[in-house]
């Protein structure tokens, strides 16, 4: 039984990032005896009023269906493979809505026997939850694997390349063509599913009424692959690793015992003999690899090594902003306080995209919405993510008066406060409350006069965020623990500390960090920690920022980038060196948080030089950084606080 049961939890593993409702215990019951279990989960980050719960228009708690899958042939010839699945319950003349969902990672799995027998009908996967609340409630539920991946033909020379984005509109057009359609389309998606559904607005299709980008990426180059200019090696890498094994129809960290379970991706209906598959994976061994790509990058307008690639920002939704506004269609913009960078982007989008209609949700969720990572109460998401989003598209695609016209654009989280907040703007207007870095490690609100002192660091390149951090969400990994160990020797940081609270404080919006430094280097990477220290001295992780030295020039913000948030450009012409000896400032934000400090806890602010465990050193000896603390050099943090 031992054996069985180390064998169930190996194959658990491999599927749960690509499968998260397949437990060890769904795995073992579905094989001895068809069970299930689902745990109980915290009702902390439910929604009550703010927003409104939506439960929609059930036709069915347990819906049925009818799943069918075939290939579409594109306007280039490109053969693409979806899955259709349909509410059961419908006459001839029934017309429904109808959901599109773009995935490069599989849209269904081909199970090996006993798993065949209960799974391989169903949505697969985290958006397999979505579909089965979409199709309980009329609409039709389509599964694509976008060209270049799955059992799509195709290759990809990058992600989104113009010909994948008119994929979309091809798709659409074909949807609208089905005598079961209404002649709406609505897509969502998480990551690279939601990057896809914001890019099938680029085609200005006029079908496509709402989309829903869910935990994804908006100006990928500061966000996601070099926040504050430093590359995110451990991610491009890793991504690219999980990307390869797909190509080759392989699970991502898979062993012997996983493919005994799992053949790989599903064919088409008419593909018994998987000829068809077969040639459609030998199309997919031309693929780009992201990080062999990331690795030939400095500035955001480094040409990349494979001439196929215009630039990054090609990769970014951020590049086809226009375009997108002028399509005309709802957005509604999805993250997570931890959920990597991308809560960031989240925000960034809105601010860009804030016609009426468009909404913005940032909860205490890890990337894909899975845990509520407030710290507080951390546990299974007890939100609605599918109510809410069925009250977005009933709205805009079924004419249902679900009430989301009424409340405000943005809703928020605040960890702490365990409570949800509504706002018209984003940052909420706070004022903004200076911490100085004092003497003896003290973070001091006032203002030094003549201490003259600095802080000597030399960095520590082992220094490491762990394998649980907002970064390693990124690849699916729940995060059950986030920071556990933040007890790191002085020796390796720089920290410093406030005296206890007299009073909470509510921190939300984007901290700033201003920290004068000289070193003896040219170049240098700064990681800021921002911390809350309880009676016991045990420090839990608020959130964190970072900044490259080279990177450091701000320029004046366009209108639609958060207000009072340093703007750069990462480009080339815009590079400062280090003058070794020479004392520069280097302020930065940190990712943007709702945070309440108890009364009685101490705030710190943590600096070091490196992040090994995520991103890359900087080549050369580690840098001798020296902190400035007096006048006319006050290093400072800046909260905004809500009065």
């Amino acid at each position: 039984m031992i054996v069985f049961h180390n064998t169930v939890v190996t194959i658990s593993r491999a599927l749960r990032l690509w499968d998260p409702k397949v437990s060890s215990l769904t795995l073992a019951c579905v094989i001895l005896w068809s069970g299930s279990f689902s745990p109980a989960s915290a009702l902390t980050d439910a929604a009550q009023s703010i927003p409104r719960p939506y439960h929609g228009q059930a036709l069915s708690e347990h819906p049925e269906y009818t799943r069918t899958s075939r290939y579409l042939t594109m306007s280039d010839g490109v053969d693409i493979a979806i899955t259709i699945y349909q509410p059961s319950k419908r006459t001839q003349s029934t017309r429904n809505p109808t959901i599109l969902h773009q995935t490069r990672y599989w849209r269904s799995i081909d199970y090996r026997w006993p798993l065949s027998l209960f799974i391989a009908k169903k949505p697969r996967g985290l958006m397999g939850v979505y579909a089965t609340r979409f199709l309980a409630n009329g609409y039709v539920w389509i599964d694509v694997d976008v060209r270049g991946s799955g059992a799509s033909f195709g290759s990809r020379p990058y992600a989104y390349t113009p010909n994948e984005i008119h994929d979309g509109a091809d798709i659409v057009e074909w949807i609208i063509r089905q005598p079961w359609s209404n002649g709406r389309v609505g897509a969502l998606g998480v990551s690279y599913g939601g990057a896809a559904a914001e890019m099938l607005l680029v085609n200005k299709h006029s079908a496509v009424k709402a989309v829903a980008p869910l935990f994804s990426g908006y100006d990928l180059y500061p966000e996601i692959a070099f926040p504050g200019g430093i590359h995110l090696s451990w991610f491009t890498k890793t991504w690219t690793y999980i990307n390869n094994q797909l190509d080759h129809n392989q699970l991502p960290f898979s062993s012997w015992i996983t493919r005994m379970f799992v053949h790989g991706v599903s064919p088409v209906d008419k593909d018994g003999g998987h000829l068809l598959l077969a040639s459609a994976l030998t199309e997919h061994q031309a693929n780009w690899s992201p990080h062999t790509q990331a690795l030939g990058l400095t500035f955001r307008d480094d040409t990349p090594l494979s001439k196929a690639i215009p630039s990054i920002d090609h990769l970014s939704t951020q590049t086809y902003a226009n375009e997108i506004a002028d399509s005309g269609a709802a957005i509604y913009s999805y993250s997570g306080w931890f959920d990597g960078g991308y809560q960031l982007a989240a925000i960034k989008r809105h601010l860009r995209h804030n016609a009426a209609g468009n909404k913005l949700i940032v909860g205490p969720w890890d990337h894909g919405g899975k845990r509520n990572i407030s710290p507080f109460n951390s546990g299974p998401s007890a939100f609605d993510h599918q109510g809410e989003l069925l009250k977005f598209f009933d709205y805009h695609l079924q004419d249902i008066d679900t009430g989301i016209q009424e409340e405000a654009p943005i809703h928020y989280f605040t960890m702490g406060k365990e409570q949800w907040n509504a706002s018209e703007t984003w940052p909420p207007a706070t004022p903004n409350f200076h911490y100085y870095l004092g003497s003896d490690h003290q973070l001091t609100t006032r203002h030094p006069e003549k201490d003259t002192a600095t802080d000597l660091y030399v960095v520590n390149a082992s220094v490491g965020t762990g394998r649980n951090s907002r970064w390693d969400a990124l690849i699916g990994k729940p995060l059950d623990t986030p920071y556990a160990d933040r007890h790191h020797n002085s020796n390796h940081m720089l920290f410093y500390t406030s005296r206890p609270l007299e009073r909470a404080m509510e921190v939300t919006g984007h901290p700033l960090v201003t920290v004068y430094l000289s070193a003896d280097t040219t170049d240098a990477t700064v990681f800021a920690y921002l911390e809350d220290i309880n009676e016991t001295g045990t420090a839990t992780y608020v959130t964190e920022g970072q900044l490259r030295a080279l990177h450091r020039k701000i320029l004046t913000s366009p209108k639609d980038y958060p207000n009072g948030i340093p703007y750069r450009t990462f480009t080339r012409q815009h590079a400062s060196p280090l003058v070794p000896g020479k004392v520069t400032e280097l302020t930065f934000d940190l990712l943007p948080t709702s945070y309440q400090f108890q009364q009685g806890h101490r705030i710190r602010l943590a600096i070091a030089g490196a992040d090994k465990d995520h991103f890359a050193i900087l080549p050369g000896k580690n840098p001798s950084l020296t902190i400035h603390r007096a006048p006319p050099y006050s290093s400072h943090l800046v909260l905004p606080v809500v009065d």
